[in-house]
């Protein structure tokens, strides 16, 4: 039934905050949370070879943090629908923070596992670019709506582009431990950022909207079916970038390339990635996201196809890691822009997040499966063309998607229709 009842979740004590100074700050928190994590990678052989661990074991902490932050995060969500953004992100930051620095002190697997994957995975289903995109959608006008979340998607990129180098110069420098707790000390700061969404006003556009109560808008969401192959495109994306991610550097190393390139090559991916992730939400605001994410999906087929057909050098390295890099983080702001057009800005923290659950469990499967092929085979060839084949298929997935507000949401605005 819908109810004409006020938004909860969001308080109105935030008036006279600027906009731009909401915005920025959710963009340094996308900034620290995902470059952060996008360092991981980086951490592999060192911390294998320190603990005379194989890939396998760091692979699957990685893998459970990504599936954790999967399931977290609609928890997340769900939260800060009910009570804000701003609570959440400071208590998803401050785990996260204590995550990274338990990981310095890790000794045996599980206690790796615990660290680098649980507390990790948990204080980035509050405090991740999801949980920033989300409350965005809800603040920023429908006509900016894509420009907002194309820009603080493009500053996750460029913390990718800062802080995998940073990490490695870290490393190189003072042994991994000491690199974990520096990094920790720069997660602390998502919590002092957090306070500029403490009572930020959602848009008109989103206090206009016909409000389905939390049970209809799930059994809404659950019985639409282009929102259930948007669930399934996502998972491909979580299951090449995070292999990706991970597995990336040490293939590399294996295949001759230097170490320090290896890490730039994730450097390299987040440096075009905030090209690709602000021209995305550009290109969503007034072209099909349909089509744009058909076309993404497409190209990284392509791209990955070209990469391990030729031979692999540094050229090819970052001419790669470029191309990857465009199309990189670019599919989050037409996926999530999908989520607004399809049920409007209300519960968006919570269904969003559970489309990007699903992109988790790619994410889960794609660390895991490459590092356990790894231990048995000691070639990551299979999972390098699993990806390309996974990319066509989401690239059809994504072609019928209809690209209009679900049933029972139709009677909003006409500037949220284009969210």
């Amino acid at each position: 039934m819908i109810r004409n009842r006020p938004i909860t979740g969001i308080a109105n004590a935030a008036a006279t905050r600027p906009l731009t100074f909401i915005v920025g700050c959710g963009c340094l928190i996308s900034l620290l949370t995902f470059g952060l994590r996008s360092s991981f990678g980086v951490f592999t052989d060192p911390v294998s070879s320190d603990h005379g661990w194989s890939r396998e074991i760091f692979a699957l902490a990685m893998a459970i943090q990504n599936l954790v932050w999967g399931v977290a995060q609609p928890l997340g969500g769900m939260l800060a629908d009910r009570f804000g953004p701003a609570r959440v992100l400071a208590g998803g930051g401050a785990v996260y923070a204590f995550g990274i620095a338990l990981m310095s002190a890790s000794t045996t697997p599980g206690t790796m596992h615990l660290s680098a994957g649980l507390l990790v995975g948990l204080g980035m289903g509050g405090a991740s670019f999801i949980t920033v995109l989300s409350a965005l959608g809800k603040i920023v006008p429908p006509e900016r709506r894509s420009w907002a979340l194309g820009l603080a998607t493009a500053a996750g990129s460029l913390g990718q582009f800062l802080m995998v180098p940073l990490g490695q110069a870290f490393i190189a420098a003072y042994g991994w431990q000491t690199a974990a707790l520096l990094l920790a000390g720069l997660a602390a700061a998502v919590p002092i950022l957090s306070a500029a969404f403490a009572g930020a006003e959602p848009g008109t556009a989103a206090r206009a909207e016909p409000e389905l109560s939390f049970g209809d808008t799930l059994r809404a969401a659950f019985g639409h079916g282009s929102y259930l192959l948007l669930l399934a495109g996502f998972f491909v994306c979580g299951f090449q970038l995070a292999f990706m991610t991970i597995h990336m550097p040490p293939y590399l190393v294996d295949r001759g390339i230097a170490p320090a390139l290896a890490a730039w090559s994730l450097g390299v991916v987040g440096l075009f990635n905030i090209a690709g992730a602000y021209s995305a939400g550009v290109i969503g605001s007034r072209r099909s996201k349909t089509r744009l994410l058909t076309g993404i999906y497409l190209g990284r087929a392509i791209a990955t196809a070209l990469f391990i057909t030729l031979p692999v050098t540094p050229t090819s390295v970052l001419l790669f890691a470029a191309a990857m890099g465009l199309l990189w983080l670019s599919t989050v702001p037409p996926t999530s822009g999908l989520v607004a057009v399809m049920f409007g800005t209300r519960y968006m923290a919570t269904l969003f997040g559970i489309v990007f659950f699903t992109h988790q469990l790619g994410s889960f499967v794609g660390v895991w499966l490459a590092g356990a092929l790894y231990a048995r085979t000691g070639s990551y060839e299979t999972v390098w063309w699993l990806s390309v084949v996974l990319a066509l298929a989401s690239a059809l997935l994504h072609v019928p998607i209809a690209e209009r507000p679900a049933p029972r949401f139709g009677s909003v605005g006409p500037g949220w229709r284009n969210g």
